[in-house]
C-alpha cells in the first residue's frame, strides 16, 4: 500500500490565483445528516443518509504584499473582496499533472469567514478558515 506525504499540494482560486505557497494545511470533507429509521421490533437502530454537506478547511500563512493572499481573498476594498461570495476552488494533492493517483477536486466554496490578522507576539501570522461548499465536489482523474 502506497502512502503520500503532503508536501506540494496545489490550490487554485477564482480560476487564476495559485495560492499553494500560502497553504499550511488543507482538509476537504463530506458528511451527511444521519436520519434514523428504526422501527418497532428492531433490536438495533437503523439509519439512512440525509442531505450531504461539503466543506473545506485551510490554514494559510498570511501575506499582505501586493497580489498576496490578503489581497487575493479579501481584496483591496469592499467592492473587490471575496468574503461573502462563493468562489471556484481547485485542489490537488500534488502540484503535478492530474491522474488517478493525483485527482483534481473542483467546487464552489462560500468565503463565509476571513481573519485579516491572527496570531500572538512572536508567532507566524496565519488565517484559519472553514468554508462551506455550495453543491457537490467534482473529482477528475484526467486532465
Amino acid at each position: 500500500m502506497s502512502k503520500l506525504v503532503l508536501t506540494n499540494s496545489y490550490v487554485l482560486v477564482n480560476g487564476i490565483y495559485d495560492i499553494s505557497n500560502y497553504v499550511a494545511s488543507i482538509s476537504l470533507a463530506t458528511s451527511h445528516d444521519t436520519i434514523e429509521t428504526t422501527q418497532m421490533n428492531d433490536i438495533y437502530k437503523t439509519f439512512i443518509a440525509g442531505l450531504g454537506q461539503n466543506q473545506v478547511t485551510f490554514e494559510f500563512h498570511q501575506n499582505y504584499a501586493d497580489d498576496g493572499l490578503e489581497e487575493i481573498i479579501n481584496g483591496t476594498s469592499l467592492a473587490t473582496t471575496s468574503v461573502g461570495t462563493a468562489i471556484p476552488i481547485e485542489i490537488r494533492p500534488m502540484s503535478t499533472v492530474v491522474s488517478a493517483s493525483n485527482p483534481r477536486y473542483e467546487f464552489n466554496a462560500l468565503v463565509s469567514e476571513w481573519q485579516p490578522i491572527s496570531g500572538a507576539v512572536g508567532e507566524l501570522a496565519t488565517v484559519n478558515v472553514t468554508w462551506p461548499i455550495s453543491g457537490p465536489i467534482n473529482k477528475y482523474i484526467t486532465p
